[in-house]
């Protein structure tokens, strides 16, 4: 079966208008709705390709799958330089609305490196608001959002000393002085700065019993130790876990052709599970 293709929008939300692509489902009655939720700064544009893959292989599946540029990301509205946590959990909230309206079957929030974090944070958010309850799919996902800023900064000091870089405030003590900070072609304010380093999942135990895919790529046949933790916690809050190492490159460092097939087969095969 062919692909179809995807329809492209802007979805109108409070913040602005925000790029989106909506994947139909295939087939006959609909399988599930995806929400699709992206990396940060550069990681997006790095691994659009295997989630394009991804999402397509999904719509051929039977789900119906919707992917959002959030605020100040890719072709949406605003300026990265402005975005905040809080306003791209507010997109993803409109974006789950515009889902629930065209497509049918149990809600997964799929998120990828940092969207992992907002994908955990948004079910919080629907089960505190009393909506539906969602089932989670997380490649990569980051274990605090403190990390993954930490790591960002890094390509600052990276730059200042391939580039020999003028002297100026390294880039956290700037953006504690309420300094935005350019890094890797991007201009991190602070107000963003604080949110991401604030992120953190969920107690598992505070969101209703769901389904849980954990997939991470490794070299290694055996997820991390620090993936067993966590995934011990989402157990013993009574989550179905499908948690699996799979071969395939680090996609999201890397601007280029990279694919990863079994990534995508092991979603498949993970998410179609009884």
């Amino acid at each position: 079966m062919s692909a179809a293709l995807p329809q492209a929008f802007f979805l109108e939300t409070d913040g602005g208008r925000r790029f989106c692509l909506y994947h139909s489902p295939q087939g006959g009655t609909p399988r599930g709705r995806v929400l699709y939720l992206h990396p940060f700064a550069e990681e997006l544009n790095s691994t659009r390709r295997v989630v394009a893959q991804q999402a397509r292989a999904l719509a051929q599946a039977g789900y119906g799958v919707l992917q959002i540029d959030l605020a100040g990301c890719g072709d949406s509205a605003g300026d990265f330089a402005d975005a905040t946590w809080a306003a791209w959990l507010q997109d993803a909230q409109a974006a789950r609305r515009w889902l629930a309206d065209h497509a049918g079957g149990p809600l997964w929030l799929w998120g990828l490196r940092s969207g992992a974090l907002l994908a955990a944070q948004l079910a919080g958010l629907l089960h505190a608001q009393g909506d539906e309850p969602a089932h989670l799919l997380l490649w990569q996902p980051v274990a605090s959002g403190r990390q993954m800023l930490q790591q960002f900064l890094r390509l600052h000091a990276a730059g200042q000393w391939l580039g020999g870089g003028k002297d100026e405030l390294p880039p956290a003590q700037a953006l504690a002085q309420g300094q935005a900070v350019h890094i890797a072609g991007y201009c991190l304010g602070p107000a963003l700065a604080q949110g991401l380093a604030e992120a953190q999942m969920p107690a598992p135990s505070a969101l209703p019993p769901g389904r849980l895919v954990w997939l991470e790529l490794s070299p290694a046949p055996a997820l991390s130790p620090a993936a067993d933790k966590q995934l011990a916690a989402w157990r013993a809050s009574g989550w179905r876990v499908e948690a699996q190492a799979v071969a395939g490159p680090a996609f999201w460092q890397t601007v280029g052709s990279d694919e990863a097939p079994a990534l995508i087969q092991s979603t498949l095969a993970a998410l179609a599970l009884a």
